[in-house]
C-alpha cells in the first residue's frame, strides 16, 4: 500500500524536525492529532491503559477549550502533550504572524487548562512555511512522522489499513492517528488491532525528548 510510504528525501529537506524516534530498542512512538474530543479521546485513553502504553497527543486549542476535562485526563494518565495550533490552521493558507499567534493561543489554553506548555509542535496537514517553522523552532521541537495510519481515509478498509501499518512498523517508528469525530469509526476498528500487534511483537511505546 504505497500511500503509507514517506518519500525518502523529505526528512533531509527539513533536518531540524523529528521524523522518527530512537531505534536501538523495540520501541515506537504513538501520536494522536486533533483532539481532545469527547467519545473518542477518552476511548483512546482506555485502550492505551489496557496495554500500559503511553502516547503523544497533539491537541487543537479550541478542542481543549470545549473539553478541558479530557485534556486534563490525558496529562493525568502520563501522556505527552503537543501543540497543534488553536484552530487547526493550514500554514500554506495563513500568514506567518496569524499562524504564530494561533500557536501561542494553543499554548495559552493548555497552560490555563492543564498547567503545562507543550515542548512539541506538529503542523496541521503536515505543512507550514519556512518562516512559520523558524518562529516555532525557537521554543519547540517540530514532530513529524514516518508512518501515517490513514485512519481518515474511508476509501480503504480497516483490514487493509491494519496490514499496511503493521507491515511498516519498525523500531523508532512515529505513527499518526487522529482522535477526532471524522476518524472515530475507522479508528475504533483499526487501533485495537494495531496495539495488539505491538504487544504481540514485543514493542513498547516511547515518548520523545525535547
Amino acid at each position: 500500500m504505497r500511500l503509507h510510504q514517506l518519500p525518502f528525501f523529505i526528512p533531509s529537506l527539513y533536518p531540524n524536525r523529528i521524523w522518527k524516534g530512537p531505534s536501538l530498542e523495540q520501541k515506537i512512538t504513538l501520536t494522536f492529532d486533533d483532539g481532545p474530543v469527547s467519545g473518542i479521546t477518552d476511548w483512546v485513553l482506555e485502550e492505551l491503559e489496557k496495554r500500559g502504553m503511553k502516547a503523544m497527543f497533539f491537541m487543537v486549542g479550541d478542542n481543549v477549550r470545549k473539553h478541558p476535562a479530557l485534556a486534563q485526563a490525558v496529562v493525568a494518565a502520563g501522556h505527552q502533550l503537543g501543540n497543534h495550533t488553536y484552530r487547526h490552521l493550514s500554514g500554506w493558507k495563513t500568514s506567518t504572524q496569524t499562524y504564530l499567534d494561533d500557536v501561542a493561543s494553543c499554548d495559552s489554553i493548555l497552560a490555563d487548562t492543564v498547567g503545562e506548555t507543550p515542548r512539541f509542535f506538529r503542523p496541521p496537514y503536515g505543512w507550514m512555511s519556512q518562516g512559520q517553522a523558524k518562529g516555532i523552532e525557537s521554543t519547540k521541537r517540530i514532530v513529524m512522522w514516518n508512518l501515517l495510519s490513514y485512519d481518515f481515509d474511508w476509501s480503504v478498509s480497516p483490514e487493509i489499513l491494519i496490514r499496511a501499518c503493521t507491515a511498516r512498523t519498525a523500531p523508532g517508528t512515529i505513527i499518526v492517528f487522529h482522535d477526532q469525530q471524522k476518524t472515530q469509526a475507522q479508528l475504533m476498528k483499526v487501533l485495537p488491532d494495531y496495539l495488539d500487534f505491538l504487544v504481540g511483537e514485543g514493542y513498547t511505546t516511547q515518548l520523545l525528548e525535547g
